[in-house]
């Protein structure tokens, strides 16, 4: 069973599976287990070109995002579980937590982070009265997002990046997955505020 699975491999999925997997030194952290399903086909970044990034050089291109980002978190945080190859059908709550059917297999886990796009086209099965229409977004490209309360739908079911409500920037989807990821670390150290930063 994971502790925690995020759904969706773009900007938010994987900037929640970064930080979670940052902190594996960590004592409320350091024995957690962690997946992400990396599903990255329908990600808006597969054709998205950045010139207004903090942080990237002008012209690069959401595609090597999510190419660097896999190898990224391959390379620092081994430990976290990618999962490819699979695209979840379902989500079932249970006494422990979730199941997470895929295409392939079930998987079990206390937590779970929907971070898959704002698309209509969501088919997971289990989210339908979460579903609402986004509002952030023109309603003429029928966009939706799953109703929360700062990022929590409910009790261990969280949504990031844009299905939360948020706007189409790659900053603010990336620091939703964040968010979403320093809330379960502080859940995690027993309510107390927890993240994680790096120094030189």
């Amino acid at each position: 069973m994971f502790d925690a699975l995020i759904i969706g491999g773009g900007a938010a999925g994987m900037s929640c599976a970064l930080v979670l997997g940052s902190a594996k030194n960590k004592p409320y952290a350091e024995h957690k287990q962690i997946g992400i399903i990396a599903h990255q086909r329908t990600s808006h970044l597969q054709s998205a070109l950045f010139n207004n990034v903090l942080g990237l050089a002008p012209g690069t291109t959401g595609q090597s995002i999510l190419e660097s980002g896999i190898k990224q978190l391959t390379d620092l945080y081994p430990h976290v579980e990618q999962i490819n190859d699979e695209k979840v059908s379902e989500i079932i709550k249970t006494t422990e937590g979730f199941k997470v059917v895929t295409n392939k297999t079930t998987h079990t886990s206390k937590l779970v982070v929907i971070a898959v796009g704002y698309t209509n086209l969501l088919t997971i099965k289990g989210l339908e009265k979460y579903i609402e229409s986004h509002p952030r977004a023109v309603a003429e490209k029928e966009r939706i997002w799953l109703k929360n309360n700062n990022h929590l739908i409910e009790n261990g079911l969280y949504v990031a990046g844009t299905l939360a409500g948020w706007r189409s920037q790659f900053a603010i989807a990336s620091g939703s997955g964040a968010q979403v990821a320093t809330d379960i670390l502080t859940l995690w150290n027993d309510g107390k505020d927890a993240q994680v930063h790096d120094k030189v």
